[in-house]
């Protein structure tokens, strides 16, 4: 996004000096592309100390950037492949029905190509991280004063990442995976199943698909289903559209169909401004677009759905992939997912190997006036 003005300090002897520092560093590491931003990163540090930031504030801010620098240079290597995250409570044990469903629903999408993100703990997040082994696994634990060691399965592993907080492991869970599977849990798993249709909803992060896998005829996530539907939908605090954005499930080959046809045509999107730019292997021809413009206009803005090339603005991104660019009504996400789902129907049902995978952005959506705004008056 261009910017205003300059991001930059107010004495000039210190912009004179932090950029030789960056053109050093450029030297040494590469990244000259990257600069503007790193630029950015150490500009807004020296401001916390000339605005006389708390200590504790300080170490939060620096905690956080170490603990997500260390994250992205552990799932670097692994950019390419497409992983799925597994939640469920750490206190399920190894002879329930839940805990067989993890380790074989992670068992089998290994099989079909897949790695596997856990919390590293126990129960469920064991169970899976059993089923996908040591080298298709990546463990991301959370630092607590109980019932959060890592399972035996990931201690000590290169994949495995401790977090003091929260957030930042999050954080990593919504930029890494490329799928989530939850089963039966308690706060935790509740909180992160809510947080990931909550960033699908908003479009602060990628549609991905989201699978709810219960027991085998068990009652779990259909009864938070008949609640989400009865207490959140009846009133209109969410649309009939929200429910395409998970599927609930009671067996595995179910959820690992959902999460492979989800990319059987469709690749990844990204917003260049406004527009969002849909990657498909497979592209509709004219009449198919046609009836898709007129199924979802409700959703479109500005103008009907058209094919593309690539935008200059991705940056050589997955060139051979054909593009579809829309405008999107930011409140019909739900209908962007149903239109995804159209899409994958022109591919038959596939069972084998997702291919590479695509980088995707935590925050997808573009700059609002009143963040324009914000960040001019932050830059003064």
């Amino acid at each position: 996004m261009p910017r205003s003005r300059k991001y930059t300090l107010r004495d000039s002897e210190l912009n004179t000096r932090l950029d030789g520092l960056l053109s050093r560093a450029s030297d040494l590491y590469g990244g000259a592309g990257s600069l503007v931003i790193v630029r950015e990163i150490m500009v807004s540090a020296i401001r916390l100390l000339r605005d006389g930031a708390a200590r504790g504030d300080l170490l939060l801010a620096s905690r956080a950037l170490k603990e997500l620098r260390h994250a992205f240079r552990v799932f670097r290597p692994y950019a390419h492949v497409r992983k799925v995250a597994v939640f469920g409570s750490a206190r399920t044990g190894p002879d329930s029905p839940e805990w067989s469903q993890a380790f074989e629903f992670s068992r089998r999408v290994v099989d079909a190509g897949w790695m596997v993100i856990t919390g590293a703990g126990g129960g469920i997040m064991e169970a899976a991280q059993r089923g996908a082994g040591r080298a298709s696994s990546f463990g991301v634990n959370i630092e607590l004063p109980f019932e959060q060691l890592a399972n035996e399965t990931i201690a000590g592993d290169e994949k495995l990442i401790n977090f003091r907080y929260f957030f930042t492991r999050k954080v990593t869970f919504v930029k890494e995976a490329h799928a989530f599977v939850l089963l039966p849990g308690g706060f935790g798993t509740l909180d992160e199943g809510f947080e990931a249709l909550t960033l699908m909803q908003t479009g602060k992060s990628e549609i991905l698909p989201v699978v709810f896998l219960d027991a085998p005829a068990g009652s779990y996530w259909r009864g938070w289903h008949r609640f989400i539907r009865s207490q959140l939908e009846r009133p209109g605090w969410i649309s009939e559209n929200d429910f395409a954005l998970f599927k609930v499930v009671d067996d595995v080959s179910e959820a690992i169909r959902e999460i492979e046809n989800f990319y059987s045509n469709y690749h990844s999107s990204r917003y260049v401004r406004r527009r969002l730019v849909m990657r498909l292997r497979v592209a509709p021809d004219a009449a198919l677009l046609a009836e898709l413009n007129e199924e979802f206009a409700e959703m479109l803005v500005g103008g009907p759905m058209v094919l593309s090339t690539p935008l200059d603005e991705e940056a050589g991104e997955a060139p051979e992939l054909h593009r579809l660019v829309l405008e999107l009504d930011r409140k019909q996400v739900g209908r962007l997912r149903m239109l995804i789902d159209r899409l994958n129907e022109l591919v038959p049902e596939q069972a084998s190997s997702p291919g590479e995978a695509a980088p995707h952005e935590i925050v997808a959506s573009p700059y609002t006036r009143d963040e324009l705004r914000l960040q001019e008056a932050e830059e003064e």
